[in-house]
C-alpha cells in the first residue's frame, strides 16, 4: 500500500502572494507532503513552487507526495474526470498522488462553490458519494491519480463506502480535523482497524472557553518538559498516534519549527494528559450544509 509522508504542508488559507515561497521553503528543509485543494484558489502557485524545485534538481517528481480534492459541486460521475484534469493544468501536473473526496456531500452543479436557497441553505445535489467514489476509482485506472481518499466522513459513512458492493479501490485515507480539544478516539480507532489511514487538519485547534489550546497548561508543562514549542507537542502527539499531520505555516521559522519533531518521543503519561484535554470542541462545521442528508457531524463520530 502506498505510504502517505506522516508530516506534511497544509495550504488551506495560505494566500495566493505568500504560497509559492513557503512550498519552495517547505521543499527545501525536507517537506516530502503537500496538501492543496481546488477549493484554496492557490494551486498555480503551489505547482509553480514545485515546478521551479524539480528544474532545478532539487527534488524529482517522485519525491514530492501531491494531494489535492474534489469539490462538492462536482460529485456528479461525468463531471469528477474533468474537475481532475483541470486541477492537474492548475498546478502543471501529469498526476496528483492522491485525490480526496473533501466532503461527502454533494452540491448543485454550476457557476457557485456553495449554492444556496433563499434560506441559506446548500442546494444538493442528487449525486450519492457512492457513485461519485466510482467515478473517482477511474481516475485511478486513468493514471491521472495513483492514490483516492475521503476527507470529513464519520465512520457510518466509512463504513458504508467500505462496504459497497464491486468496491475495487478502498480510501487511503480519512481527513479529518483533529486536535486535542477534538481528540477523535473513536473515528481513528475505526479507520486504522480498516487500515484506512488518518490525516489531522487543524491540529493547532483552537479555543474553548476563552482558553487557546496552545496557552492551555497541561500542553506548557509538557513542552517545558521537554524543551520543545507548543506547536511541536501538538504535532508529536499526532505522529505517536500513527495520524498523519499537515500544519499550515506562513514564515521560515514556522516551516523549520515544526520539522523538527522526530527527535524526541511523548512519554505515555504525556500522551493520556493532552488525550484528556477532549472537549469534543469542533472548529470546522459548515453550519450552511447541516440540512444536507449526508451532513458528516450529526453523528456521534
Amino acid at each position: 500500500m502506498m505510504k502517505i509522508p506522516v508530516l506534511g504542508l497544509g495550504t488551506w488559507k495560505a494566500g495566493p502572494g505568500e504560497v509559492t515561497e513557503t512550498v519552495k521553503m517547505a521543499i527545501d528543509m525536507g517537506y516530502k507532503h503537500i496538501d492543496c485543494a481546488s477549493l484554496y484558489h492557490n494551486e498555480s502557485e503551489v505547482g509553480a513552487a514545485v515546478y521551479s524545485k524539480i528544474v532545478d534538481g532539487i527534488v524529482n517528481r517522485e519525491d514530492i507526495f501531491i494531494v489535492s480534492k474534489l469539490w462538492c459541486t462536482c460529485h456528479k460521475k461525468s463531471l469528477v474526470k474533468t474537475a481532475c484534469i483541470k486541477t492537474l493544468r492548475t498546478l502543471n501536473l501529469e498526476y496528483v498522488d492522491l485525490y480526496l473526496m473533501h466532503w461527502p456531500m454533494g452540491f448543485q452543479h454550476g457557476k457557485k462553490e456553495l449554492p444556496l436557497d433563499h434560506y441559506g441553505r446548500v442546494i444538493p445535489s442528487e449525486t450519492d458519494y457512492l457513485d461519485t467514489w466510482e467515478a473517482m476509482e477511474e481516475l485511478v485506472n486513468a493514471g491521472l491519480v495513483k492514490a483516492i481518499g475521503v476527507c470529513n466522513f464519520n465512520h457510518e459513512q466509512l463504513d458504508r463506502l467500505l462496504r459497497k458492493p464491486g468496491l475495487r479501490l478502498k480510501p487511503l485515507t480519512n481527513q479529518i480535523e483533529c486536535h486535542p480539544y477534538l481528540a477523535q478516539e473513536n473515528l481513528i480507532k475505526f479507520c486504522q482497524d480498516r487500515d484506512v489511514s488518518v490525516t489531522a487538519y487543524y491540529p493547532f485547534g483552537g479555543s474553548w472557553k476563552g482558553v487557546d489550546l496552545a496557552d492551555d497548561p497541561v500542553l506548557q508543562k509538557i513542552a517545558q518538559k521537554h524543551g520543545k514549542t507548543r506547536a511541536q507537542i501538538l504535532l508529536r502527539f499526532q505522529i505517536q498516534r500513527n495520524v498523519i499531520v499537515i500544519p499550515i505555516a506562513v514564515n521560515p521559522q514556522q516551516i523549520q519549527e515544526y520539522m523538527q519533531v522526530f527527535d524526541f518521543e511523548l512519554t505515555a503519561e504525556d500522551m493520556n494528559e493532552i488525550l484528556n484535554l477532549d472537549k469534543n470542541l469542533r472548529l470546522v462545521t459548515f453550519p450552511t450544509t447541516e440540512s444536507h442528508k449526508d451532513y458528516p457531524f450529526h453523528a456521534e463520530y
